[in-house]
This record gives structure tokens, sequence and C-alpha cells, in this order.
């Protein structure tokens, strides 16, 4: 596994994803926010919810949205990422506090 910190490589698994966007919050806002995947047939989806993954409030919501350049606050259950390298790239981007260089699309109807 490489360093979390190693912004020349990109993750090469969702687990790694997580690791990245984690850390990069983590930097910018000196809070643990719970970045996770899921399971099943949500297993490349990633969410981030507040620290301890509890449910955001107001502040948080507003928190997140600065830390991810969102237009809108994120809703109290948290930010959901697709499952799609160009979502995840473009999550990270916000995280690390870049403007992404592509945003993510829909690929399912």
């Amino acid at each position: 596994m490489r360093p979390a910190n190693d912004t020349s490589v990109e993750p090469k698994d969702v687990n790694e994803w997580c690791t990245a966007i984690r850390t990069a919050l983590h930097r910018r806002s000196g809070k643990r926010w719970s970045v996770r995947h899921g399971s099943g047939t949500a297993y490349g989806w990633i969410e981030i919810k507040a620290p301890g993954g509890h449910d955001l409030d107001d502040a948080q919501a507003v928190e997140l949205q600065r830390l991810l350049g969102l237009r809108e606050p994120v809703h109290f259950q948290g930010e959901s990422i697709a499952a799609g390298n160009d979502y995840r790239r473009e999550y990270l981007a916000r995280a690390r506090g870049a403007t992404p260089m592509k945003h993510g699309a829909p690929y399912w109807d």
C-alpha cells in the first residue's frame, strides 16, 4: 500500500481511495472524517460522514460542504460518491482543496 500523502500515484482500489480522501480532509480540517466504502452491491460507493461515522449536525454539514467545494450543504446522512474513478478523482481533488479537472458522470439509467 502506498503512503496516503503520495499524490503522484492514483489510488488503485476502493480502500486506497477512501484513505486518500480521508487524509486530505484531515489535513485541511484537523478532523478525522469517516470515509468508508459500501458492501455488497454498493461495495465501490464511498460515503463521507462525521467523525465517528455519525450523522452530520448542521455545522458539520456546512463544514463538509466548504471542504468539498459544493454549492449546497451536505445531507445529514453524509456525502455519497458513486462507484466510478471519475467520481473518485473529482472528490479527491475536492478533498485536497483543488478544482476537479473532470466531474463524474452518471453511468446508470
